[in-house]
């Protein structure tokens, strides 16, 4: 008897043996796609990944059905999914159900929803063709149409095309209607033919060639090639513009299609791929496929069955799900802005990182990583200076620096100089001369709303979420308290709910208020607002940019989605209005996300303007990074930062993994938080945290706690793991166990 090992897209770290039935004995292999029966009523898709003779000790089920004979994933996907598990803590199931497009999961309660399933599964789209028939004579034909003009008309210009052509595309090219190419396939002139079509975006215009480089971008290019000589991993340190990075781009994944390997190009967002994909294609022409969760169901399928069965010389253009597609013949992988945290997955398993899986993916098929940015990870910058990492950096001369003025609006308020105001009297300065020339003003604040608490001046009372552990935060457009973690929200109360008090103040600002500002000190011009609330659909998004863009709006506000889309072409003036915002936050990466994010903005305008003015305003003057921004230096930044690291031992000094532990019940989770830190703490001492409170320790009605382990990168993850599989099995006899949900972070960002 011949069995079936299947993984399930469920959270189970091994798979299940069913018995093959004669029926398919000879089809099935590895691979493919199988639907089972799982528990007592339900059906799954599996993935066989192995077929044997072994006799399990359970009752097997039996293999309901073949979806198809040929593999679905290939065996460097397998790889990738088998070290995505263990690496993250995970299991196999979570990775191949978040890996594989929805349409090929096949998931009911009944036999007859299973069938029904399949035959609404992925469906190749069809069109109809049109052909000559072969059995007319054409001149023949012509001189019978003479007085049928319109179909004498379509036949021309039909023999005109010399090729294939489809039935909407005649009808709509020769101007006559589709009824008339209908008569023509009743009188046998035309045979209608369906056709399987793609529906991916592949451009039909000519492939232009590959832009010619400058002679910066042309260095670039070569020590990038002359580094991956010897390293199969290098960091770009680049502060060259988009379109130069671009360029280096083009010239290096056109080489390695020349050499017949595929190569995937990474970016951290959705609107970053828009932004290129037009550029990309105009180069690579159909050889450009794209993957990303905005593609439709379908679209994805075709991108994974063209990679699965071609081995063509491809270019995948995607976001983070995109290390999943069934690559063949990988030859280069591209990781542009690498330090985004978005390239992290958080919500569901696996919490993988795609920056991470890409470098894996890229070593099992012996290809080439370059890590992209110009504020790079620390993990990244440390490993390029400790060799393991090959590092290039862009020494382009023609870079310069905007004015930078770094404004103590502490020491201004102590003097009166800023009272119930948010911009410094420098900034407002400023502003008004970029006004009187004609030029535009950006002012960046990455806290949306009007105000982030509002409180009773008589008793203190804050009104908070019923769900989290947060304040509410007050939006004027709407005249509601809002929660945004769980959207909870509430009508602004006229009077504090504690003491009745109408003494009600509002603390802190976000983008409404300094919009607010913003329309009251230049109220002859127009401004506008780029933040989650103001842009909630794309067509308000792109109206706000197109404003911006066209000169139309004047002053613009907003959180960090201003500098993902907006060409700043004629802004004079970048405010970025607290800094302290940013780096006040109770998180170790605090200060290198507000540094990263604070060089991207004076680099954004460097790279635009030449005259262009950034002012940072902050109570911490003092503070030696902000000299540091003054000069564009990260390294010097970097170095900083990595010296804190060391002595409190966090990343990239050692691996963090986080333990986090949720229930509604609190005193449950007090109990079973503190016996999971002690059992973890007798067997990896110190390096194991007492559970401690997160910043938000309630979202959603569910309590949160962390156990916070500091493991020795000498350490493999699988070592640990056997460890925590021991403890959660002696954990779970705690009879709180039962009211506890738990999962691993492995290198939370």
């Amino acid at each position: 008897m011949k069995y079936a090992e299947v993984i399930l897209p469920l959270p189970f770290a091994s798979s299940f043996s069913y018995m093959i039935p004669d029926t398919v004995k000879s089809q099935i292999g590895l691979y493919c796609r199988v639907i089972v029966p799982f528990g007592k009523k339900r059906y799954y898709t599996g993935i066989v990944v192995e077929i044997h003779e072994r006799q399990p000790a359970y009752e097997v089920k039996e293999v309901l059905m073949l979806l198809s004979e040929k593999p679905v994933i290939n065996a460097f996907q397998w790889l990738l999914w088998k070290w995505i598990s263990e690496y993250y803590l995970c299991t196999v199931g979570e990775v191949f159900r978040a890996a594989i497009p929805s349409l090929l999961k096949i998931e009911s309660e009944s036999l007859s929803a299973v069938e029904e399933s399949v035959n609404k599964g992925f469906k190749p789209k069809t069109n109809t063709f049109i052909r000559l028939s072969d059995a007319i004579e054409i001149n023949a034909v012509l001189a019978s149409l003479q007085k049928v003009k319109q179909q004498k008309k379509i036949l021309e210009y039909f023999i005109s095309l010399n090729g294939c052509v489809t039935k909407s595309e005649l009808a709509s090219k020769s101007g006559v209607s589709a009824s008339v190419i209908n008569k023509m396939i009743k009188k046998g002139i035309f045979i209608p033919e369906e056709k399987i079509v793609s529906r991916l975006d592949l451009s039909k215009n000519k492939i232009k060639e590959i832009p010619e480089i400058n002679e910066n971008q042309k260095n670039i290019s070569s020590e990038i090639l002359e580094t991956f000589v010897t390293e199969n991993i290098t960091l770009l340190t680049a502060i060259i513009d988009h379109e130069s990075k671009v360029n280096v781009f083009v010239s290096l994944i056109s080489g390695f299609l020349k050499k017949n390997k595929q190569a995937l190009y990474l970016l951290p967002e959705i609107s970053d791929i828009r932004r290129f994909t037009d550029k990309l294609r105009a180069v690579f022409g159909n050889r450009l496929l794209v993957y990303h969760s905005d593609c439709t169901e379908n679209e994805r399928v075709e991108v994974w069955n063209c990679l699965l069965e071609k081995e063509d010389a491809f270019l995948v253009l995607g976001t983070r799900s995109s290390v999943f597609l069934p690559f063949s013949q990988l030859g280069l992988v591209i990781v542009d802005e690498e330090h985004e945290t978005s390239y992290k997955q958080q919500e569901p398993a696996p919490r993988y990182h795609a920056r991470n899986a890409a470098m894996i993916l890229a070593r099992q098929h012996g290809a080439k990583t370059l890590l992209c940015s110009a504020t790079p990870s620390l993990e990244s910058y440390f490993w390029a200076m400790q060799g393991k990492y090959g590092k290039v950096s862009d020494t382009n001369d023609n870079q310069y620096l905007p004015e930078i003025e770094v404004v103590n609006v502490k020491e201004l308020k102590k003097k009166r100089r800023m009272n119930n105001t948010l911009f410094s009297p420098v900034l407002k300065e400023k502003m008004q001369v970029a006004m009187n020339k004609g030029e535009q003003v950006v002012l960046f604040q990455n806290r949306r709303g009007f105000s982030p608490v509002v409180s009773c001046e008589k008793c203190g009372k804050i009104p908070r979420c019923k769900n989290c552990d947060v304040t509410l935060t007050y939006h004027k457009k709407t005249n509601r308290l809002i929660c945004h973690y769980c959207n909870y929200s509430i009508p602004l109360l006229s009077k504090c709910s504690l003491c009745g008090s109408e003494e009600l103040k509002m603390q802190g600002y976000g983008t409404e208020k300094v919009e607010e500002e913003v329309k009251s000190l230049f109220p002859e011009f127009l401004s506008a607002r780029l933040d989650l609330d103001a842009a909630k659909s794309k067509k308000t998004y792109l109206e706000i940019i197109s404003d911006f863009e066209s000169g139309k709006t004047r002053i613009l506000t907003g959180t960090q989605l201003i500098f993902k889309d907006i060409d700043i072409e004629n802004v004079r003036v970048t405010a970025i209005i607290s800094a302290d915002a940013m780096m006040n936050v109770p998180d170790f990466r605090a200060n290198e996300r507000s540094m990263q994010l604070m060089m991207q903005i004076i680099g954004h305008v460097g790279k635009k303007k030449r005259d262009g003015e950034v002012i940072i305003q902050t109570s911490h003057s003092e503070n030696r990074i902000f000299d540091m921004l003054k000069k564009f230096d990260y390294d010097m930044i970097a170095k900083l930062q990595l010296k804190e690291r060391y002595l409190f031992g966090y990343p990239p000094y050692s691996r963090l993994i986080v333990i986090v532990l949720r229930s509604n019940n609190e005193n449950a989770l007090e109990n079973v938080a503190s016996e999971y830190s002690a059992k973890l703490r007798e067997r990896l001492g110190n390096s194991v945290s007492n559970p401690v409170y997160p910043p938000v320790t309630r979202i959603q009605t569910l309590h949160i706690r962390h156990i916070i382990i500091k493991s020795n990168l000498s350490v493999p993850v699988s070592d640990t793991r056997m460890i925590l599989e021991k403890v959660h099995s002696e954990i779970s006899k705690n009879p709180f166990f039962r009211k506890i949900s738990m999962y691993y972070d492995v290198e939370p960002q």
